[in-house]
C-alpha cells in the first residue's frame, strides 16, 4: 500500500523540520524540508535571497519548490510558514496528501526562534509584534488547510510525534470503516 504524503504547516518555530524528521523516520518515508532544499538548489541562505530578491522573489522560488515536492510519493514535506499564503501552494498540498498543521502562540515561537539569524522577517526592532502580525494573518490559512491540528506549545518534539502517529492512525481505521 503506498504512503500518503505527509506536509507539515505552520509558524516558524512550531517544530515543523524536527517533527518532520522523527515522523519520517518512524514510517520510513522519505523527509524534506522545502527551505532546506531551497538553499541546497540556490547555494545560498534564506536571507540572502530575500536580500537580492526581496520577499517576492522568495515566494516564487517556495512555490517552484512546493510544486515540485507535493508531487514526489511517500514524502513527510516541512514547508516554510509563509507556505499557506499562497493559492496554488495550498492547492497542491491539500491535493496531494494530509496537511498538519503544528500549532503554537507568537510567544513560544519567539522564544524558539530569538537568537536565530537566519529568519529575515524577524530580523526587525520589534519581532514580538510581527510574529503576532504574522499568526494574526496566518493561522486561519493554516486551519482551513489542516486536516489535523497539533499544538506544539511546550512539548517535546516525540511528543508531538506520537500524537500525530496516533491521529492518522485513528483517521485511517475510520476511513476503513
Amino acid at each position: 500500500m503506498k504512503q500518503q504524503n505527509l506536509f507539515l504547516i505552520g509558524p516558524m518555530g512550531a517544530g515543523k523540520t524536527t517533527i518532520g524528521r522523527q515522523l519520517a523516520a518512524r514510517l520510513g518515508m522519505q523527509f524534506v524540508d522545502s527551505d532546506h532544499e531551497l538553499q541546497h538548489r540556490t547555494g545560498v541562505d534564506i536571507p540572502t535571497i530575500f536580500e537580492f530578491e526581496g520577499e517576492a522573489g522568495f515566494r516564487q522560488r517556495e512555490r517552484d519548490m512546493i510544486e515540485e515536492l507535493s508531487r514526489r510519493e511517500g514524502v513527510v514535506l516541512a514547508t516554510g510558514g509563509g507556505v499557506v499564503l499562497d493559492a496554488d501552494n495550498r492547492r497542491h498540498l491539500s491535493g496531494r496528501g494530509r496537511v498538519v498543521y503544528l500549532y503554537c502562540t507568537p510567544e513560544q515561537q519567539f522564544e524558539r526562534t530569538r537568537h536565530d539569524k537566519n529568519r529575515p522577517l524577524l530580523q526587525t526592532p520589534d519581532p514580538q509584534a510581527r510574529l503576532r502580525t504574522l499568526f494574526q494573518q496566518r493561522d486561519p490559512l493554516y486551519r482551513e488547510l489542516a486536516d489535523i491540528t497539533i499544538i506544539t506549545e511546550k512539548r517535546p518534539a516525540t511528543s508531538v510525534t506520537r500524537e500525530i502517529l496516533q491521529r492518522l492512525e485513528q483517521s485511517a481505521t475510520k476511513d476503513q470503516g
